[in-house]
Formats: C-alpha cells, sequence, structure tokens
C-alpha cells in the first residue's frame, strides 16, 4: 500500500492557498505575541488527522509547538481536551480553520469506518474502502480508514484490476477480459465483479483470484459462498448498511466493501479556544 503521507504537505499547502489567498487581512489587526490555545472536541468520536493538523501550522511557522494528549484513533469523547498549541496569535488564528476542517473530515471517517467495523467484529469478515473519496484526498481518507479499523483497497486504477460490468462488457466476457489482463500484467491479482451465480461459475473457471458480488440478496450470497468453498476470496459490495452489514458479513464473505464510509460522513466538531 502506498505511503498515506505522501501527498500530505500538498494538500495542507493546497488547503491554505485557498483558505488565505493573498493574505489574511483579519490578524494583520493583532499584536505580534505568542498565545496558547486548546483544541476541544464537541462530541465522541475516533481521533484521526494529527499530521495533518500540525502541519497546517507549521506550513505557516515551524515554531509553532503542539502538546498532544491524544493520537489517531483515540476514541475522544465531548468536551475533551485533545492538544495544547503555542504560537504567534497570527499563526494560530489563520491555521485553525484549515487544521480544523482536516481533523473534522478524517476524524468523521474513521468513526463511520469504526461503526461498521463494530457491526461485525464477532464475525472474520473485514471492511474494506472503496475509490469513493473526496478528490485529492485518498491517501488521506484511506488513512482514515486505517484508523478506524478497516482494510485498504487498491488506492486507484494504477495498483490493481478490477474488472467491473463495463469492462467486462467492453471485452466481451469475463473469460476474455481476465485473459487480456492477465497477458498485460501477468503477476498481478485479478478481481472480477459478478452479478449473477453463473457469472461466479465463469469467473472460477478462468481462475480469478478475487470476485465481487454486487448487490447479491443473502441467498444469493449463502450460494455464492458454498459454491466458491474457499477456492477464491469473496467481497460483497452494494447496499450496505449497519442495518444489514452483519447478516451480510454472517454468510461467510471475506470482505465487505462500503462506498460509505468516505463519501456518507458527517463531519465531526473540534472548537479551538485560547487559554
Amino acid at each position: 500500500m502506498d505511503n498515506f503521507f505522501i501527498d500530505l504537505a500538498t494538500n495542507v499547502q493546497n488547503a491554505l492557498a485557498e483558505d488565505i489567498g493573498s493574505g489574511d487581512i483579519n490578524v494583520e489587526l493583532l499584536a505580534k505575541e505568542i498565545i496558547t490555545t486548546q483544541l476541544i472536541s464537541r462530541e465522541p468520536a475516533i481521533l484521526c488527522g494529527i499530521a495533518w493538523f500540525e502541519a497546517t501550522f507549521r506550513q505557516l511557522d515551524k515554531k509553532v509547538k503542539i502538546e498532544w494528549l491524544v493520537k489517531d484513533s483515540d476514541d475522544i469523547k465531548p468536551d475533551q481536551c485533545l492538544c495544547k498549541i503555542t504560537g504567534t496569535a497570527q499563526t494560530l488564528l489563520t491555521g485553525e480553520r484549515t487544521a480544523i476542517n482536516f481533523l473534522q473530515l478524517l476524524s468523521a471517517t474513521a468513526t463511520q469506518t469504526k461503526l461498521y467495523v463494530d457491526a461485525i467484529a464477532d464475525t472474520n469478515t473485514r471492511i474494506l474502502d472503496t475509490r469513493k473519496t473526496i478528490p485529492s484526498l485518498r491517501r488521506a481518507q484511506k488513512y482514515a480508514v486505517h484508523c478506524g479499523g478497516g482494510t485498504n483497497h487498491r488506492m486507484g486504477l494504477y495498483d490493481s484490476f478490477l474488472l467491473k460490468e463495463n469492462h467486462i462488457a467492453a471485452a466481451g466476457s469475463i473469460t476474455q477480459a481476465v485473459i487480456a489482463a492477465r497477458n498485460y500484467i501477468p503477476d498481478l491479482p485479478i478481481e472480477v465483479e459478478v452479478e449473477t451465480l453463473e457469472q461466479v461459475e465463469e469467473a472460477l473457471e478462468v481462475k480469478a483470484e478475487r470476485l465481487l458480488l454486487d448487490n447479491f440478496e443473502l441467498e444469493k450470497l449463502y450460494q455464492a459462498v458454498n459454491m466458491v468453498q474457499k477456492q477464491v476470496e469473496l467481497e460483497a459490495s452494494g447496499g450496505i448498511t449497519l442495518e444489514n452489514i452483519h447478516a451480510i458479513a454472517k454468510t461467510g464473505v471475506d470482505f465487505i466493501s462500503i462506498g460509505a464510509i468516505t463519501k456518507n460522513i458527517q463531519a465531526i466538531d473540534f472548537s479551538m479556544r485560547v487559554i
């Protein structure tokens, strides 16, 4: 898996440029004095995004000091002090919103992931993320999924074959699509999206390494698991909710992929206050 933090500096640079533009006119009104602030959580969550939070202030001023009382993946509570930040008033107030924006997004992703992970904790099934991420923040969100206890799927279109419905249609069949992929990069595992039990059989015959069972009803999931008999890995996807995920996991699939953990999220509320 690619390093989660490769894009961090660029993420922060772009976010600060977006917010500051030609300059923060508000802090020009302030005296150049050193202040200390504290970051407070306003609701329960799984914390994630410390590196992005710190980088925001340190791109503005390398002398900023941050004392953390928690770490990524920690379960945080309302009104909990998470860290203390010391630096010039101009730096802390300019960077405040951008830093919290990263933290609220990534903590939301980690928190959402943990809900699904906990819902199937008594099974052997693992939660996978998808490519349904915020543009330019995929590595950051995949790190958040990791912090929430989930498992990362492929990073993008370059590091793993996932032959979906349209690829199969364009190639002519599952068999033809898999053969083409294997001829192109022989050593790379191939996952195939299937929509029927007949397609499961075809994918098994052509020796795909993983099958994506798209929108299978429970009965068909059980049938697919019985057909496969652990010959390949099985991933369930489509229509997954907190209400039905446990029943899906109990069918015996290896993975459940959920776009909602990175796209259907509600930002976590944080507040920074001058001490």
